[in-house]
């Protein structure tokens, strides 16, 4: 078994402070016990053999699509009719004319 890497409760307040998150004193423990189980599990998938096993960057390939190697298996990047801006604009609550306004919701 491999060595997985342990979240302190140091690292869960200084990624909380870098993510803007107020995790109170006792969420701190929950959340070391979860990132810690997700690491464990990483962990884990790390100790399969995948010897053999192609390397995918797409998983059209696995649904049956046909293989493409740049990406066209996405829909044809083609201009399509959009909603009317002035009738969007005239639904939200509050604009500019242009932009939607919306409440500031960082305090830094």
């Amino acid at each position: 078994m491999s060595e997985t890497a342990v979240v302190t409760l140091e690292d869960v307040s200084h990624v909380a402070e870098l993510a803007n998150l107020e995790l109170t004193a006792e969420e701190l423990p929950h959340m070391q016990h979860n990132l810690n189980a997700i690491l464990g599990y990483i962990t884990q998938l790390n100790e399969l053999d995948t010897t053999g096993v192609p390397a995918m960057a797409q998983v059209g390939e696995m649904l049956g699509s046909e293989v493409h190697l740049h990406g066209e298996t996405l829909r044809p990047d083609a201009i399509k009719p959009s909603l009317d801006r002035a009738a969007v604009m005239a639904a939200a609550p509050e604009t500019d004319g242009k932009f939607f306004k919306v409440p500031k919701v960082i305090e830094r």
